[in-house]
C-alpha cells in the first residue's frame, strides 16, 4: 500500500498536500482499494467556506456511496474536472492525477493536528 511520506492524513482517509496557504486534497490509496470501483465524484461546495469535518462531497463506487470531509477548514477553490469526467483517476492514480479539491486554508497551522505517514499507517493496520 501506497503511503507517501511528504503528504499529511486524516482518519477518515483523505490525504493533504500542503502548498504554501492552500491544500490539495484526495483520498487515499488505502480509501480507494477499500471502495473499489469509483464510478462518480461529486462536490458542490466550490467557493464554499467550510470548517474541518465538513461534508464536501461524495464519493461513489459500484458497491457504496461515501462522503468525503474536509480536512482542515478553509474556501473550496477548485474541484479536479478530470476526475469527473473521469473517475477511475481516483483509483488509478490517488495521489496525483485523481486528486479532489484544493482549499484556501483558514489557519494553515490547523495542518499541525493530521497524521503523518507513520501515524496513518499505524491508524489502517
Amino acid at each position: 500500500m501506497n503511503v507517501p511520506e511528504n503528504l499529511k492524513y486524516t482518519k477518515e482517509h483523505e490525504w493533504v498536500r500542503l502548498e504554501g496557504d492552500v491544500a490539495v486534497v484526495g483520498i487515499t490509496d488505502f480509501a480507494q482499494g477499500e471502495l473499489g470501483d469509483i464510478v462518480f465524484v461529486e462536490v458542490e461546495t466550490v467557493d464554499e467556506e467550510l470548517a474541518a469535518d465538513e461534508v464536501f462531497g461524495t464519493v461513489e463506487a459500484v458497491k457504496t456511496v461515501s462522503d468525503l470531509f474536509m480536512p482542515l477548514g478553509g474556501e473550496v477553490i477548485a474541484f479536479n474536472e478530470a476526475v469527473e469526467d473521469d473517475p477511475s483517476l481516483v483509483n488509478e492514480d490517488p495521489y496525483g492525477d485523481g486528486w479532489l479539491i484544493k482549499i484556501r486554508l483558514t489557519d494553515p497551522l490547523e495542518a499541525q493536528g493530521l497524521l503523518d505517514a507513520e501515524g496513518y499507517k499505524a491508524h489502517i493496520a
